[in-house]
Order: C-alpha cells, then structure tokens, then sequence
C-alpha cells in the first residue's frame, strides 16, 4: 500500500478513490483532525504550537506570508511521506479549494520536485472526461506498489 500525497490536499473525492484502490492517501482532513484534537492545542483559530511557525520555514522563506508558512507546515510534511503524488489541476472550488494561491504553487512544486510516480491530470469538463479521468486515476493506482518500503523492513 502507498502513500498517495493529492492535491487538492483537502479533495475529499481524491481522498476516497485513493482508499477505495487500497493505497493510504496523505489529505489535509486527517492533519487537520490530528490538530484540533491534540490536548495542549488551543481550539481554533489558536491551533498552532510555538514549534510550527519555524516548521514552516523549512519550506517557505521568512519573507514569504506567514499564512503559507503556517500552511506548509502541515503541507510540507505531508509531501515528504508521500510515495507517489496525483494533482488535478483547473479543478472547480467545490472540489477541494486550498485558499491561497501562493501555497497552492509551493505544494504542487515540492510534489513535483519528489522522486516519485506522479499523476497530474485536469478537472473533467464532460461525462466522457469524467470517466477518462476516474479510469487514468484507477490506473495509476493501480500500477503503484502494494507496499511501502517501510513496511517491507
């Protein structure tokens, strides 16, 4: 089974096709859960820890916002454990809207900058494209390996 990092990060529709071909998909939902429910994290909007904010320049300088410093931080591990990568570029809000377009750029390069099998694909416009898109997706999957290199140690 990989780990499949998507982006969107947070498309719940890439979340569930990566679980349904049996892979583990690394989404911002699972992350974000982890946070809020963490004892000693203030419940939002003072959910972050003194440690995140220079986790965050791992990723992005510290003239960079501090709103994609504070969002690599969860994004940039994420894409580190990541065993292959699919991004669905020019996809509608309602597919998974990851809100800044600077920290949209910064993920999808560090995704591309993995050696790693990566799928990057456009939002489906039709019917047939939505199929093509489903099938390209399911393929890829599909041609991952089934376990990671950790749990063949």
């Amino acid at each position: 089974m990989a780990k499949v990092i998507i982006y969107p990060t947070n498309s719940l529709i890439l979340s569930d096709l990566v679980q349904r071909f049996g892979h583990t998909p690394i989404a911002m939902m699972e992350k974000i859960k982890e946070k809020i429910s963490t004892v000693g994290v203030d419940s939002p909007p003072l959910n972050i820890t003194a440690e995140e904010p220079k986790l965050g320049l791992k990723y992005a300088a510290v003239e960079v916002p501090a709103g994609v410093r504070g969002r690599m931080a969860i994004v940039g591990p994420m894409i580190e454990q990541a065993d292959a990568g699919i991004i669905v570029g020019e996809s509608p809000m309602a597919f998974g809207c990851m809100g800044c377009a600077r920290t949209n750029e910064l993920t999808k390069y560090l995704i591309r900058d993995r050696d790693m099998p990566l799928l990057e694909l456009d939002f489906p416009e039709s019917d047939d494209e939505g199929q093509d898109f489903v099938y390209k997706i399911a393929e890829f999957l599909k041609s991952l390996p089934e376990k990671t290199e950790e749990a063949t140690e």
